[in-house]
């Protein structure tokens, strides 16, 4: 995942809601018996563009939930979404995850299964057409979900870095 669009956001005056993606149970067996502790996969967005992913670990499922969105709330990025969708088309790789997201018409809804769902969800995405290939693990997924949504660029974004207006960008 490259650093080049990413855009960090502050936590302060943002209503963030959280999804859960998964929680994991890890058994250690030691001399005593068996120890379980849970690995909870967050996903917090603002539903207007605004989405982080954090994982929280503990020995009981609330506190993993609870360290998870504390995570996520310190990863934070901004994300363009025109219209409720996209502006174009993005892949993104992550360890053995390949995502690829779309934007798709008005009333199409979001088309997308299990950890992706959640991202899109979380950023405020209404219509898009997305698939998986590969791993379905869910830390992947989802690391390869926000990458592809940080690098998508607006038209506005394009002609500012490029200098040139924003009807230029358009028409070639």
């Amino acid at each position: 995942m490259s650093n080049t669009n990413i855009k960090r956001v502050r936590t302060s005056d943002l209503e963030l809601k959280d999804r859960l993606v998964s929680i994991n149970r890890v058994t250690k067996v030691t001399k005593g018996g068996r120890t379980f502790s849970f690995s909870a996969i967050v996903v917090v967005g603002n539903e207007n563009g605004v989405v982080g992913y954090g994982l929280g670990k503990a020995s009981e499922v609330t506190s993993a939930i609870a360290k998870g969105v504390e995570d996520a709330k310190k990863n934070l990025v901004k994300v363009p979404v025109l219209n409720g969708t996209i502006p174009h088309k993005q892949e993104m790789r992550f360890g053995g995850s390949l995502v690829m997201i779309r934007p798709a018409a008005p009333g199409t809804g979001i088309i997308a299964g299990g950890a992706m769902r959640a991202v899109l969800e979380s950023v405020g995405i209404k219509n898009v057409l997305a698939k998986s290939k590969g791993s379905s693990n869910p830390h992947n997924l989802v690391k390869a979900t926000i990458g592809a949504l940080c690098e998508l660029r607006d038209a506005r974004s394009v002609a500012q870095a490029r200098g040139i207006s924003l009807n230029q960008v358009f028409n070639g």
